[in-house]
């Protein structure tokens, strides 16, 4: 687009009021669900360490808790809350520690923000409903059951699991 058409156009779309152009810019603009995610490792685990899977319905791999932020909600809280609804693991927010990068954008319209957590797993009680979420359990990093392929990619991210040395 030419600069002086596309300057023209700016200056029109400024001249509308604020609700107009706010609701042009949702209808325009990609939309995505914002989520957050725990890879969680038991403390007191030898190296090369354990972390904390949940095996969901369908069942057929496992993953890490996570789920929808609620609105306004921030990150490191519905991480938190993911959690412990999903495991009862309970980690305060602020214990939390946000992943390099934090936030991983999907290819079909979501984006996961990441923190890293620790709890000692022999003190750490984990409860599950038997619907959302059908089993937790601590893994060894070196023996890992089959992930499902999105939890597989998102561990590879930090260097974890069968594809950390692809990434």
């Amino acid at each position: 687009m030419p600069r002086r058409l596309r300057g023209a156009a700016y200056q029109a779309f400024y001249r509308l009021p604020h609700g107009v152009r706010r609701r042009i810019v949702r209808f325009v603009v990609p939309k995505y669900l914002v989520g957050a995610v725990c890879i969680v490792r038991d403390s007191e685990a030898a190296e090369p360490g354990r972390l904390l899977l949940l095996r969901q319905p369908p069942g057929r791999g496992w993953g890490l808790p996570a789920g929808l932020l609620k609105k306004a909600e921030k990150p490191a809280v519905g991480a938190a809350r993911e959690l412990r609804e999903e495991s009862g693991v309970v980690i305060d927010p602020d214990d939390l520690t946000p992943a390099v990068p934090n936030a991983i954008v999907h290819a079909k319209g979501w984006v996961d923000t990441v923190f890293f957590g620790t709890v000692p797993a022999s003190t750490t009680e984990l409860v599950v409903d038997g619907g959302e979420v059908l089993e937790a359990n601590w893994f060894p990093l070196d023996d890992l059951p089959r992930l499902t392929p999105a939890t597989a990619n998102l561990l590879g991210l930090y260097g974890i699991g069968p594809l950390a040395a692809r990434t």
